[in-house]
């Protein structure tokens, strides 16, 4: 499978070269370094790095941690970033500008290196929170978060919300009435705003994200410590992928793994609801077919979505790619699903399913 992929959940990368340090932060979801004198290169993300990456850095194929990140601050980061990025072979990329910072890449610098389309997904905690730093009242946010949310998906191909992160998954699935919202308003800016944590907010986002008729990313299963990844099993949603199937757009559940088979499921049962394995992917390296094929044995292969949630290396984008693509031969060649079938289930998943679901037109 060589066929360009779109990548319908990521971040931005690191635009100047990384020191070891900075570089093995981006190789896990911790927050805090390994213990003394050990390293997150030894994980099966960080071998696929010296095995993969690289040769398309001149290097020889399993190149120790220090060569290689040497070799990369030679390069530059613009240099390693190019190389990494088109190696990937994607056509296009759904950039969660959440974690934008001056430290990464705009969204024209990803599409120039990566020659891809890029498309914005608006992190729907991000609106509010800007919200909430440039000073609204309590009165006026409804119809201030709103507006502000129907200008900042102009040009955006989907929300997303990170309610995983800031309460967990298990909520109330109605919408909240227009007083609750005012009063968490009220008590949520009175405390200086900032992170928005409280249910009733972040549901009033959730619907508001709905209303504006784009798709409605959700992070779910496994990421960073700021997570209880007990709080964060897609199966909790169930409630609100119920109360929310006839609102119009569809639902993508993104990451999942651990919880991949309880995602395929819902994927399974509910029309609207769409799933990746994504994050997962490049972080379990050739055991991503596994997982590809436990998230297949329910989910239809037209709910299936490639992503890789890439974020700070250049190098996720490639291995998540190199993954993915090895992994889903091997699961359609264990599954003996061969000629025309077998191409057009890889193309499906691979692009066709993000095309259809967010609109994106063919290159």
């Amino acid at each position: 499978m060589d066929a360009a992929l779109i990548d319908h959940h990521c971040h931005a990368v690191a635009r100047d070269p990384l020191d070891r340090a900075e570089f093995e932060s981006f190789l896990t979801e911790s927050d805090r370094p390994p213990p003394a004198g050990c390293t997150t290169f030894d994980s099966l993300l960080g071998l696929a790095v010296r095995q993969r990456c690289a040769p398309l850095l001149d290097l020889a194929a399993g190149a120790g941690p220090d060569d290689y990140v040497a070799r990369r601050a030679d390069l530059g980061g613009e240099e390693a970033n190019r190389r990494l990025l088109r190696a990937a072979g994607l056509e296009a990329l759904l950039v969660d500008t959440g974690l934008a910072g001056g430290a990464l890449l705009s969204l024209a610098e990803l599409g120039e290196m990566s020659k891809a389309v890029v498309h914005e997904v608006v992190r729907l905690e991000s609106v509010a929170e800007d919200l909430a730093a440039r000073g609204v009242g309590a009165a006026e946010f409804q119809a201030a978060f709103g507006e502000a949310l129907r200008r900042r998906t102009a040009g955006a191909v989907a929300v997303k919300s990170i309610v995983a992160y800031r309460h967990g998954l298990k909520f109330d699935p109605r919408p909240p009435s227009s007083a609750s919202v005012a009063t968490a308003a009220s008590r949520w800016l009175a405390g200086g705003g900032g992170r928005v944590e409280d249910e009733v907010l972040l549901r009033h986002l959730l619907w508001e994200g709905l209303a504006t008729g784009l798709p409605l990313q959700l992070h779910t299963g496994f990421g960073d410590p700021d997570e209880n990844l007990a709080r964060c099993d897609p199966a909790l949603l169930t409630d609100f992928l119920r109360a929310c199937a006839d609102a119009g757009p569809p639902v993508l559940l993104l990451h999942c793994y651990p919880y991949h088979r309880h995602a395929a499921y819902l994927a399974a049962v509910m029309p609207h609801v769409y799933l990746d394995v994504g994050l997962a992917i490049p972080h379990v390296g050739r055991r991503g077919a596994a997982v590809l094929a436990e998230t297949l044995e329910l989910a239809p292969f037209h709910k299936l979505l490639y992503s890789s949630d890439a974020y700070g290396l250049a190098e996720l984008y490639l291995l998540a790619a190199v993954s993915f693509r090895e992994g889903l031969v091997e699961v359609l060649d264990g599954l003996a699903i061969g000629g025309s079938d077998r191409d057009r289930i890889a193309a499906m998943i691979g692009s066709g399913n993000a095309r259809r679901v967010y609109r994106i037109p063919e290159r």
